[in-house]
């Protein structure tokens, strides 16, 4: 599916648009959209859920061409926002690479057709580029390491804009489908916890207690600082925008006290919310969360809470929400 997440930092979306509904220049308290999914990557694939509508195929291939997603990423881009790719979901079914070579070849490809290179063919989003991209795999996989390894240096060697790798593990330690490259060996510039379908999600969290024996976003925080090879990366809370997006949804008012409890964190860095669509049906979720981060509705937020950058918000920046998986 096209999903958006939305982060106060993200967002996934299964809208006729990515733009639909959404307000770029008026969603101050949104930071980062990255776009769902990318969900073969050997034989290359999209599926970019009903916001496909507007798109065509490229002959003899399954991916699909989507000027209007192209021109509402530029317009996204030039409102501010960061715009990711996300590769993988619950339908990525290859699973991974016979090895370290076509793993390499196949990121060389990725990074044709999304990349900095407009002149290449068959590029989904056109003259488009985006910001950087995101792994979502809930399945094992193999040699997706080298894979990542060469897309992380394909963008570190274009010196022309800032590029983010970011990934979506489920919230249990470690995770099943990409310890191998949480373990340190790939640098993230923010990981996204799904912090729901799961028993350490935010329905777990108790309330008033200064210990969470299931809840474990200090789990995650002690990795940020101990096993992660970017010692600055930065963990965001993902939670169900509304009923219908996963298990173990909480209203606003019960998120409050869970975003509370993880700003003691140093690696903080706010909130993912799965998915756009489900977001915009839950009137009142984001700008009720968005001022539980320490911002309001009417205060734009001045920096993304996702840099590697040593100082992470800027002296009176307020923390921004994320939409994802």
């Amino acid at each position: 599916m096209v999903s958006s997440k939305v982060t106060l930092a993200s967002l996934a979306s299964i809208l006729p648009s990515v733009l639909a509904g959404f307000d770029a220049s008026a969603q101050t308290n949104v930071a980062i959209i990255p776009l769902s999914f990318m969900n073969g990557i050997k034989t290359p694939i999209t599926n970019f859920a009903n916001a496909g509508d507007n798109c065509t195929v490229f002959a003899g291939t399954q991916l699909l061409d989507c000027p209007q997603i192209e021109e509402d990423i530029k317009t996204c881009q030039d409102q501010g926002k960061t715009i990711l790719l996300s590769i993988g979901g619950a339908t990525y079914t290859e699973g991974g690479f016979s090895d370290s070579a076509s793993a390499e070849a196949a990121a060389e490809n990725v990074w044709d057709l999304f990349g900095a290179d407009t002149t290449q063919e068959n590029r989904p989003f056109g003259s488009s580029i985006i910001d950087g991209f995101d792994f979502d795999l809930e399945s094992t996989t193999q040699n997706f390491v080298p894979f990542a390894s060469k897309l992380r240096s394909l963008m570190d060697a274009d010196t022309s804009k800032k590029y983010y790798l970011s990934a979506a593990p489920q919230c249990v330690y470690p995770d099943a489908a990409m310890n191998d490259m949480l373990i340190g060996a790939i640098s993230f510039d923010f990981i996204m916890i799904q912090f729901y379908n799961n028993y350490c999600g935010i329905q777990s969290f108790v309330a008033g207690s200064t210990t969470q024996n299931n809840f474990n976003f200090q789990t995650w925080d002690d990795w940020a600082k101990q096993t992660s090879k970017n010692k600055d990366v930065k963990v965001l809370l993902g939670v169900p925008a509304n009923t219908g997006a996963g298990g173990g949804y909480q209203p606003a008012s019960a998120l409050a006290p869970i975003i509370s409890y993880c700003k003691q964190f140093s690696s903080f860095g706010g909130v993912m919310m799965w998915d756009m669509s489900q977001l915009y049906a839950n009137d009142g979720f984001l700008d009720a969360v968005y001022g539980s981060l320490g911002g309001s509705a009417n205060t734009p937020t001045t920096t993304l809470v996702t840099s590697t950058r040593a100082t992470t918000t800027a002296p009176g920046a307020t923390l921004v929400p994320q939409y994802g998986q």
